[in-house]
């Protein structure tokens, strides 16, 4: 049995396969830190499953919009000439809530906000609370992360 624990006071999420450490990643949350609320830009807490897996065989640096490939292969230049977009990179395991009225249903349904673990550019990855609500990891490590795990992986999104 595989589950994921993610800590937000440590930057880290924790891969653990039959109960044991399997690999340890540094991970990016939200700038406006921890919190469940639709539009609020925080990460949620508790507990979650992976609702589905996006990317597999997709190019390394492969940009998603709306989860879906839009063509592109994400370089320097292509995030000069859009500085704003919130780069969505490699593999996505969009993230499912399984607590009631906490992070599921409502206004605080995890997968309704659309919080992902997925890629971003290694230039803005700096292992600090940067995201808009997601869970970013460096692409190399995203795309493992993806093979190890499978839909209905429990995470377990953590404070400390």
């Amino acid at each position: 049995m595989t589950s994921v624990t993610i800590s937000i006071a440590k930057q880290q999420l924790e891969l653990f396969v039959n109960g044991q450490l399997s690999q340890r990643y540094e991970i990016s949350t939200a700038k406006n830190g921890v919190g469940e609320k639709m539009g609020s830009g925080c990460t949620p807490l508790g507990k979650h499953r992976i609702r589905a897996k996006i990317g597999a065989e997709q190019p390394l640096k492969t940009v998603f919009i709306g989860r879906r490939p839009t063509g592109e292969i994400y370089t320097p230049a292509l995030g000069e000439n859009f500085p704003k977009r919130d780069w969505i990179l490699s593999r996505i395991l969009w993230l499912g809530g399984l607590e009631a009225h906490k992070n599921r249903y409502g206004k605080v349904d995890t997968t309704w906000r659309y919080i992902y673990i997925h890629g971003c550019p290694e230039h803005l990855f700096n292992g600090q609370p940067e995201s808009h609500g997601c869970i970013r990891m460096k692409n190399k490590d995203i795309i493992e992360l993806f093979t190890l795990v499978d839909t209905q992986t429990l995470v377990n999104i953590i404070k400390d």
